[in-house]
């Protein structure tokens, strides 16, 4: 299944490049996030508790950020099993800065299984829609209250 994402931060490029790196960010921000376990450079355990439609349980896998090119963009690879069945992604984030907004553009290939894979792919991209509309946004609120400084 194919997922394009866009969101733009009000934010200039570096700001958002290093709240997406921060630990803290990611663990605040991930939908249903409960445990972020840093396991190696750029890699994380991650429980997450998903409650979107027919997508009800817990997932546990890793999360792993990958061949960086800081600012401009990164590899986001997800992997997680669950009640509902499994997940696999691999997403390119690329940042751009334009009059000192950032466009975020995501570009996602994932497979699932289980009851994900059961709804079909129409809703299980409404759902991915949803969660990254969801993280996003947050992100964007903790640059704009200051919270993404702090790092992971």
């Amino acid at each position: 299944m194919q997922i394009e994402y866009r969101y733009t931060f009000s934010a200039p490029r570096e700001a958002v490049w290093d709240a997406l790196q921060s630990q803290e960010v990611l663990r605040r921000r991930l939908p249903g996030c409960r445990r972020l376990e840093k396991v190696g450079e750029g890699k994380y355990a991650a429980d997450l508790g998903l409650q979107v439609g027919p997508i009800n349980g817990l997932f546990t896998g890793e999360v792993e950020l990958a061949d960086a090119h800081a600012p401009e963009d990164y590899r986001l690879l997800l992997q997680g099993q669950g009640k509902p069945g499994t997940l696999a992604a691999d997403a390119l984030i690329r940042l751009e800065e334009e009059d000192g907004k950032t466009l975020l553009t995501c570009s996602a290939q994932a497979q699932v299984t289980g009851v994900m894979a059961s709804v079909g792919q129409r809703v299980m991209g409404g759902i991915a829609q949803l969660l990254l509309g969801q993280f996003f946004k947050g992100v964007e609120e903790d640059l704009q209250s200051g919270e993404s400084s702090s790092s992971g």
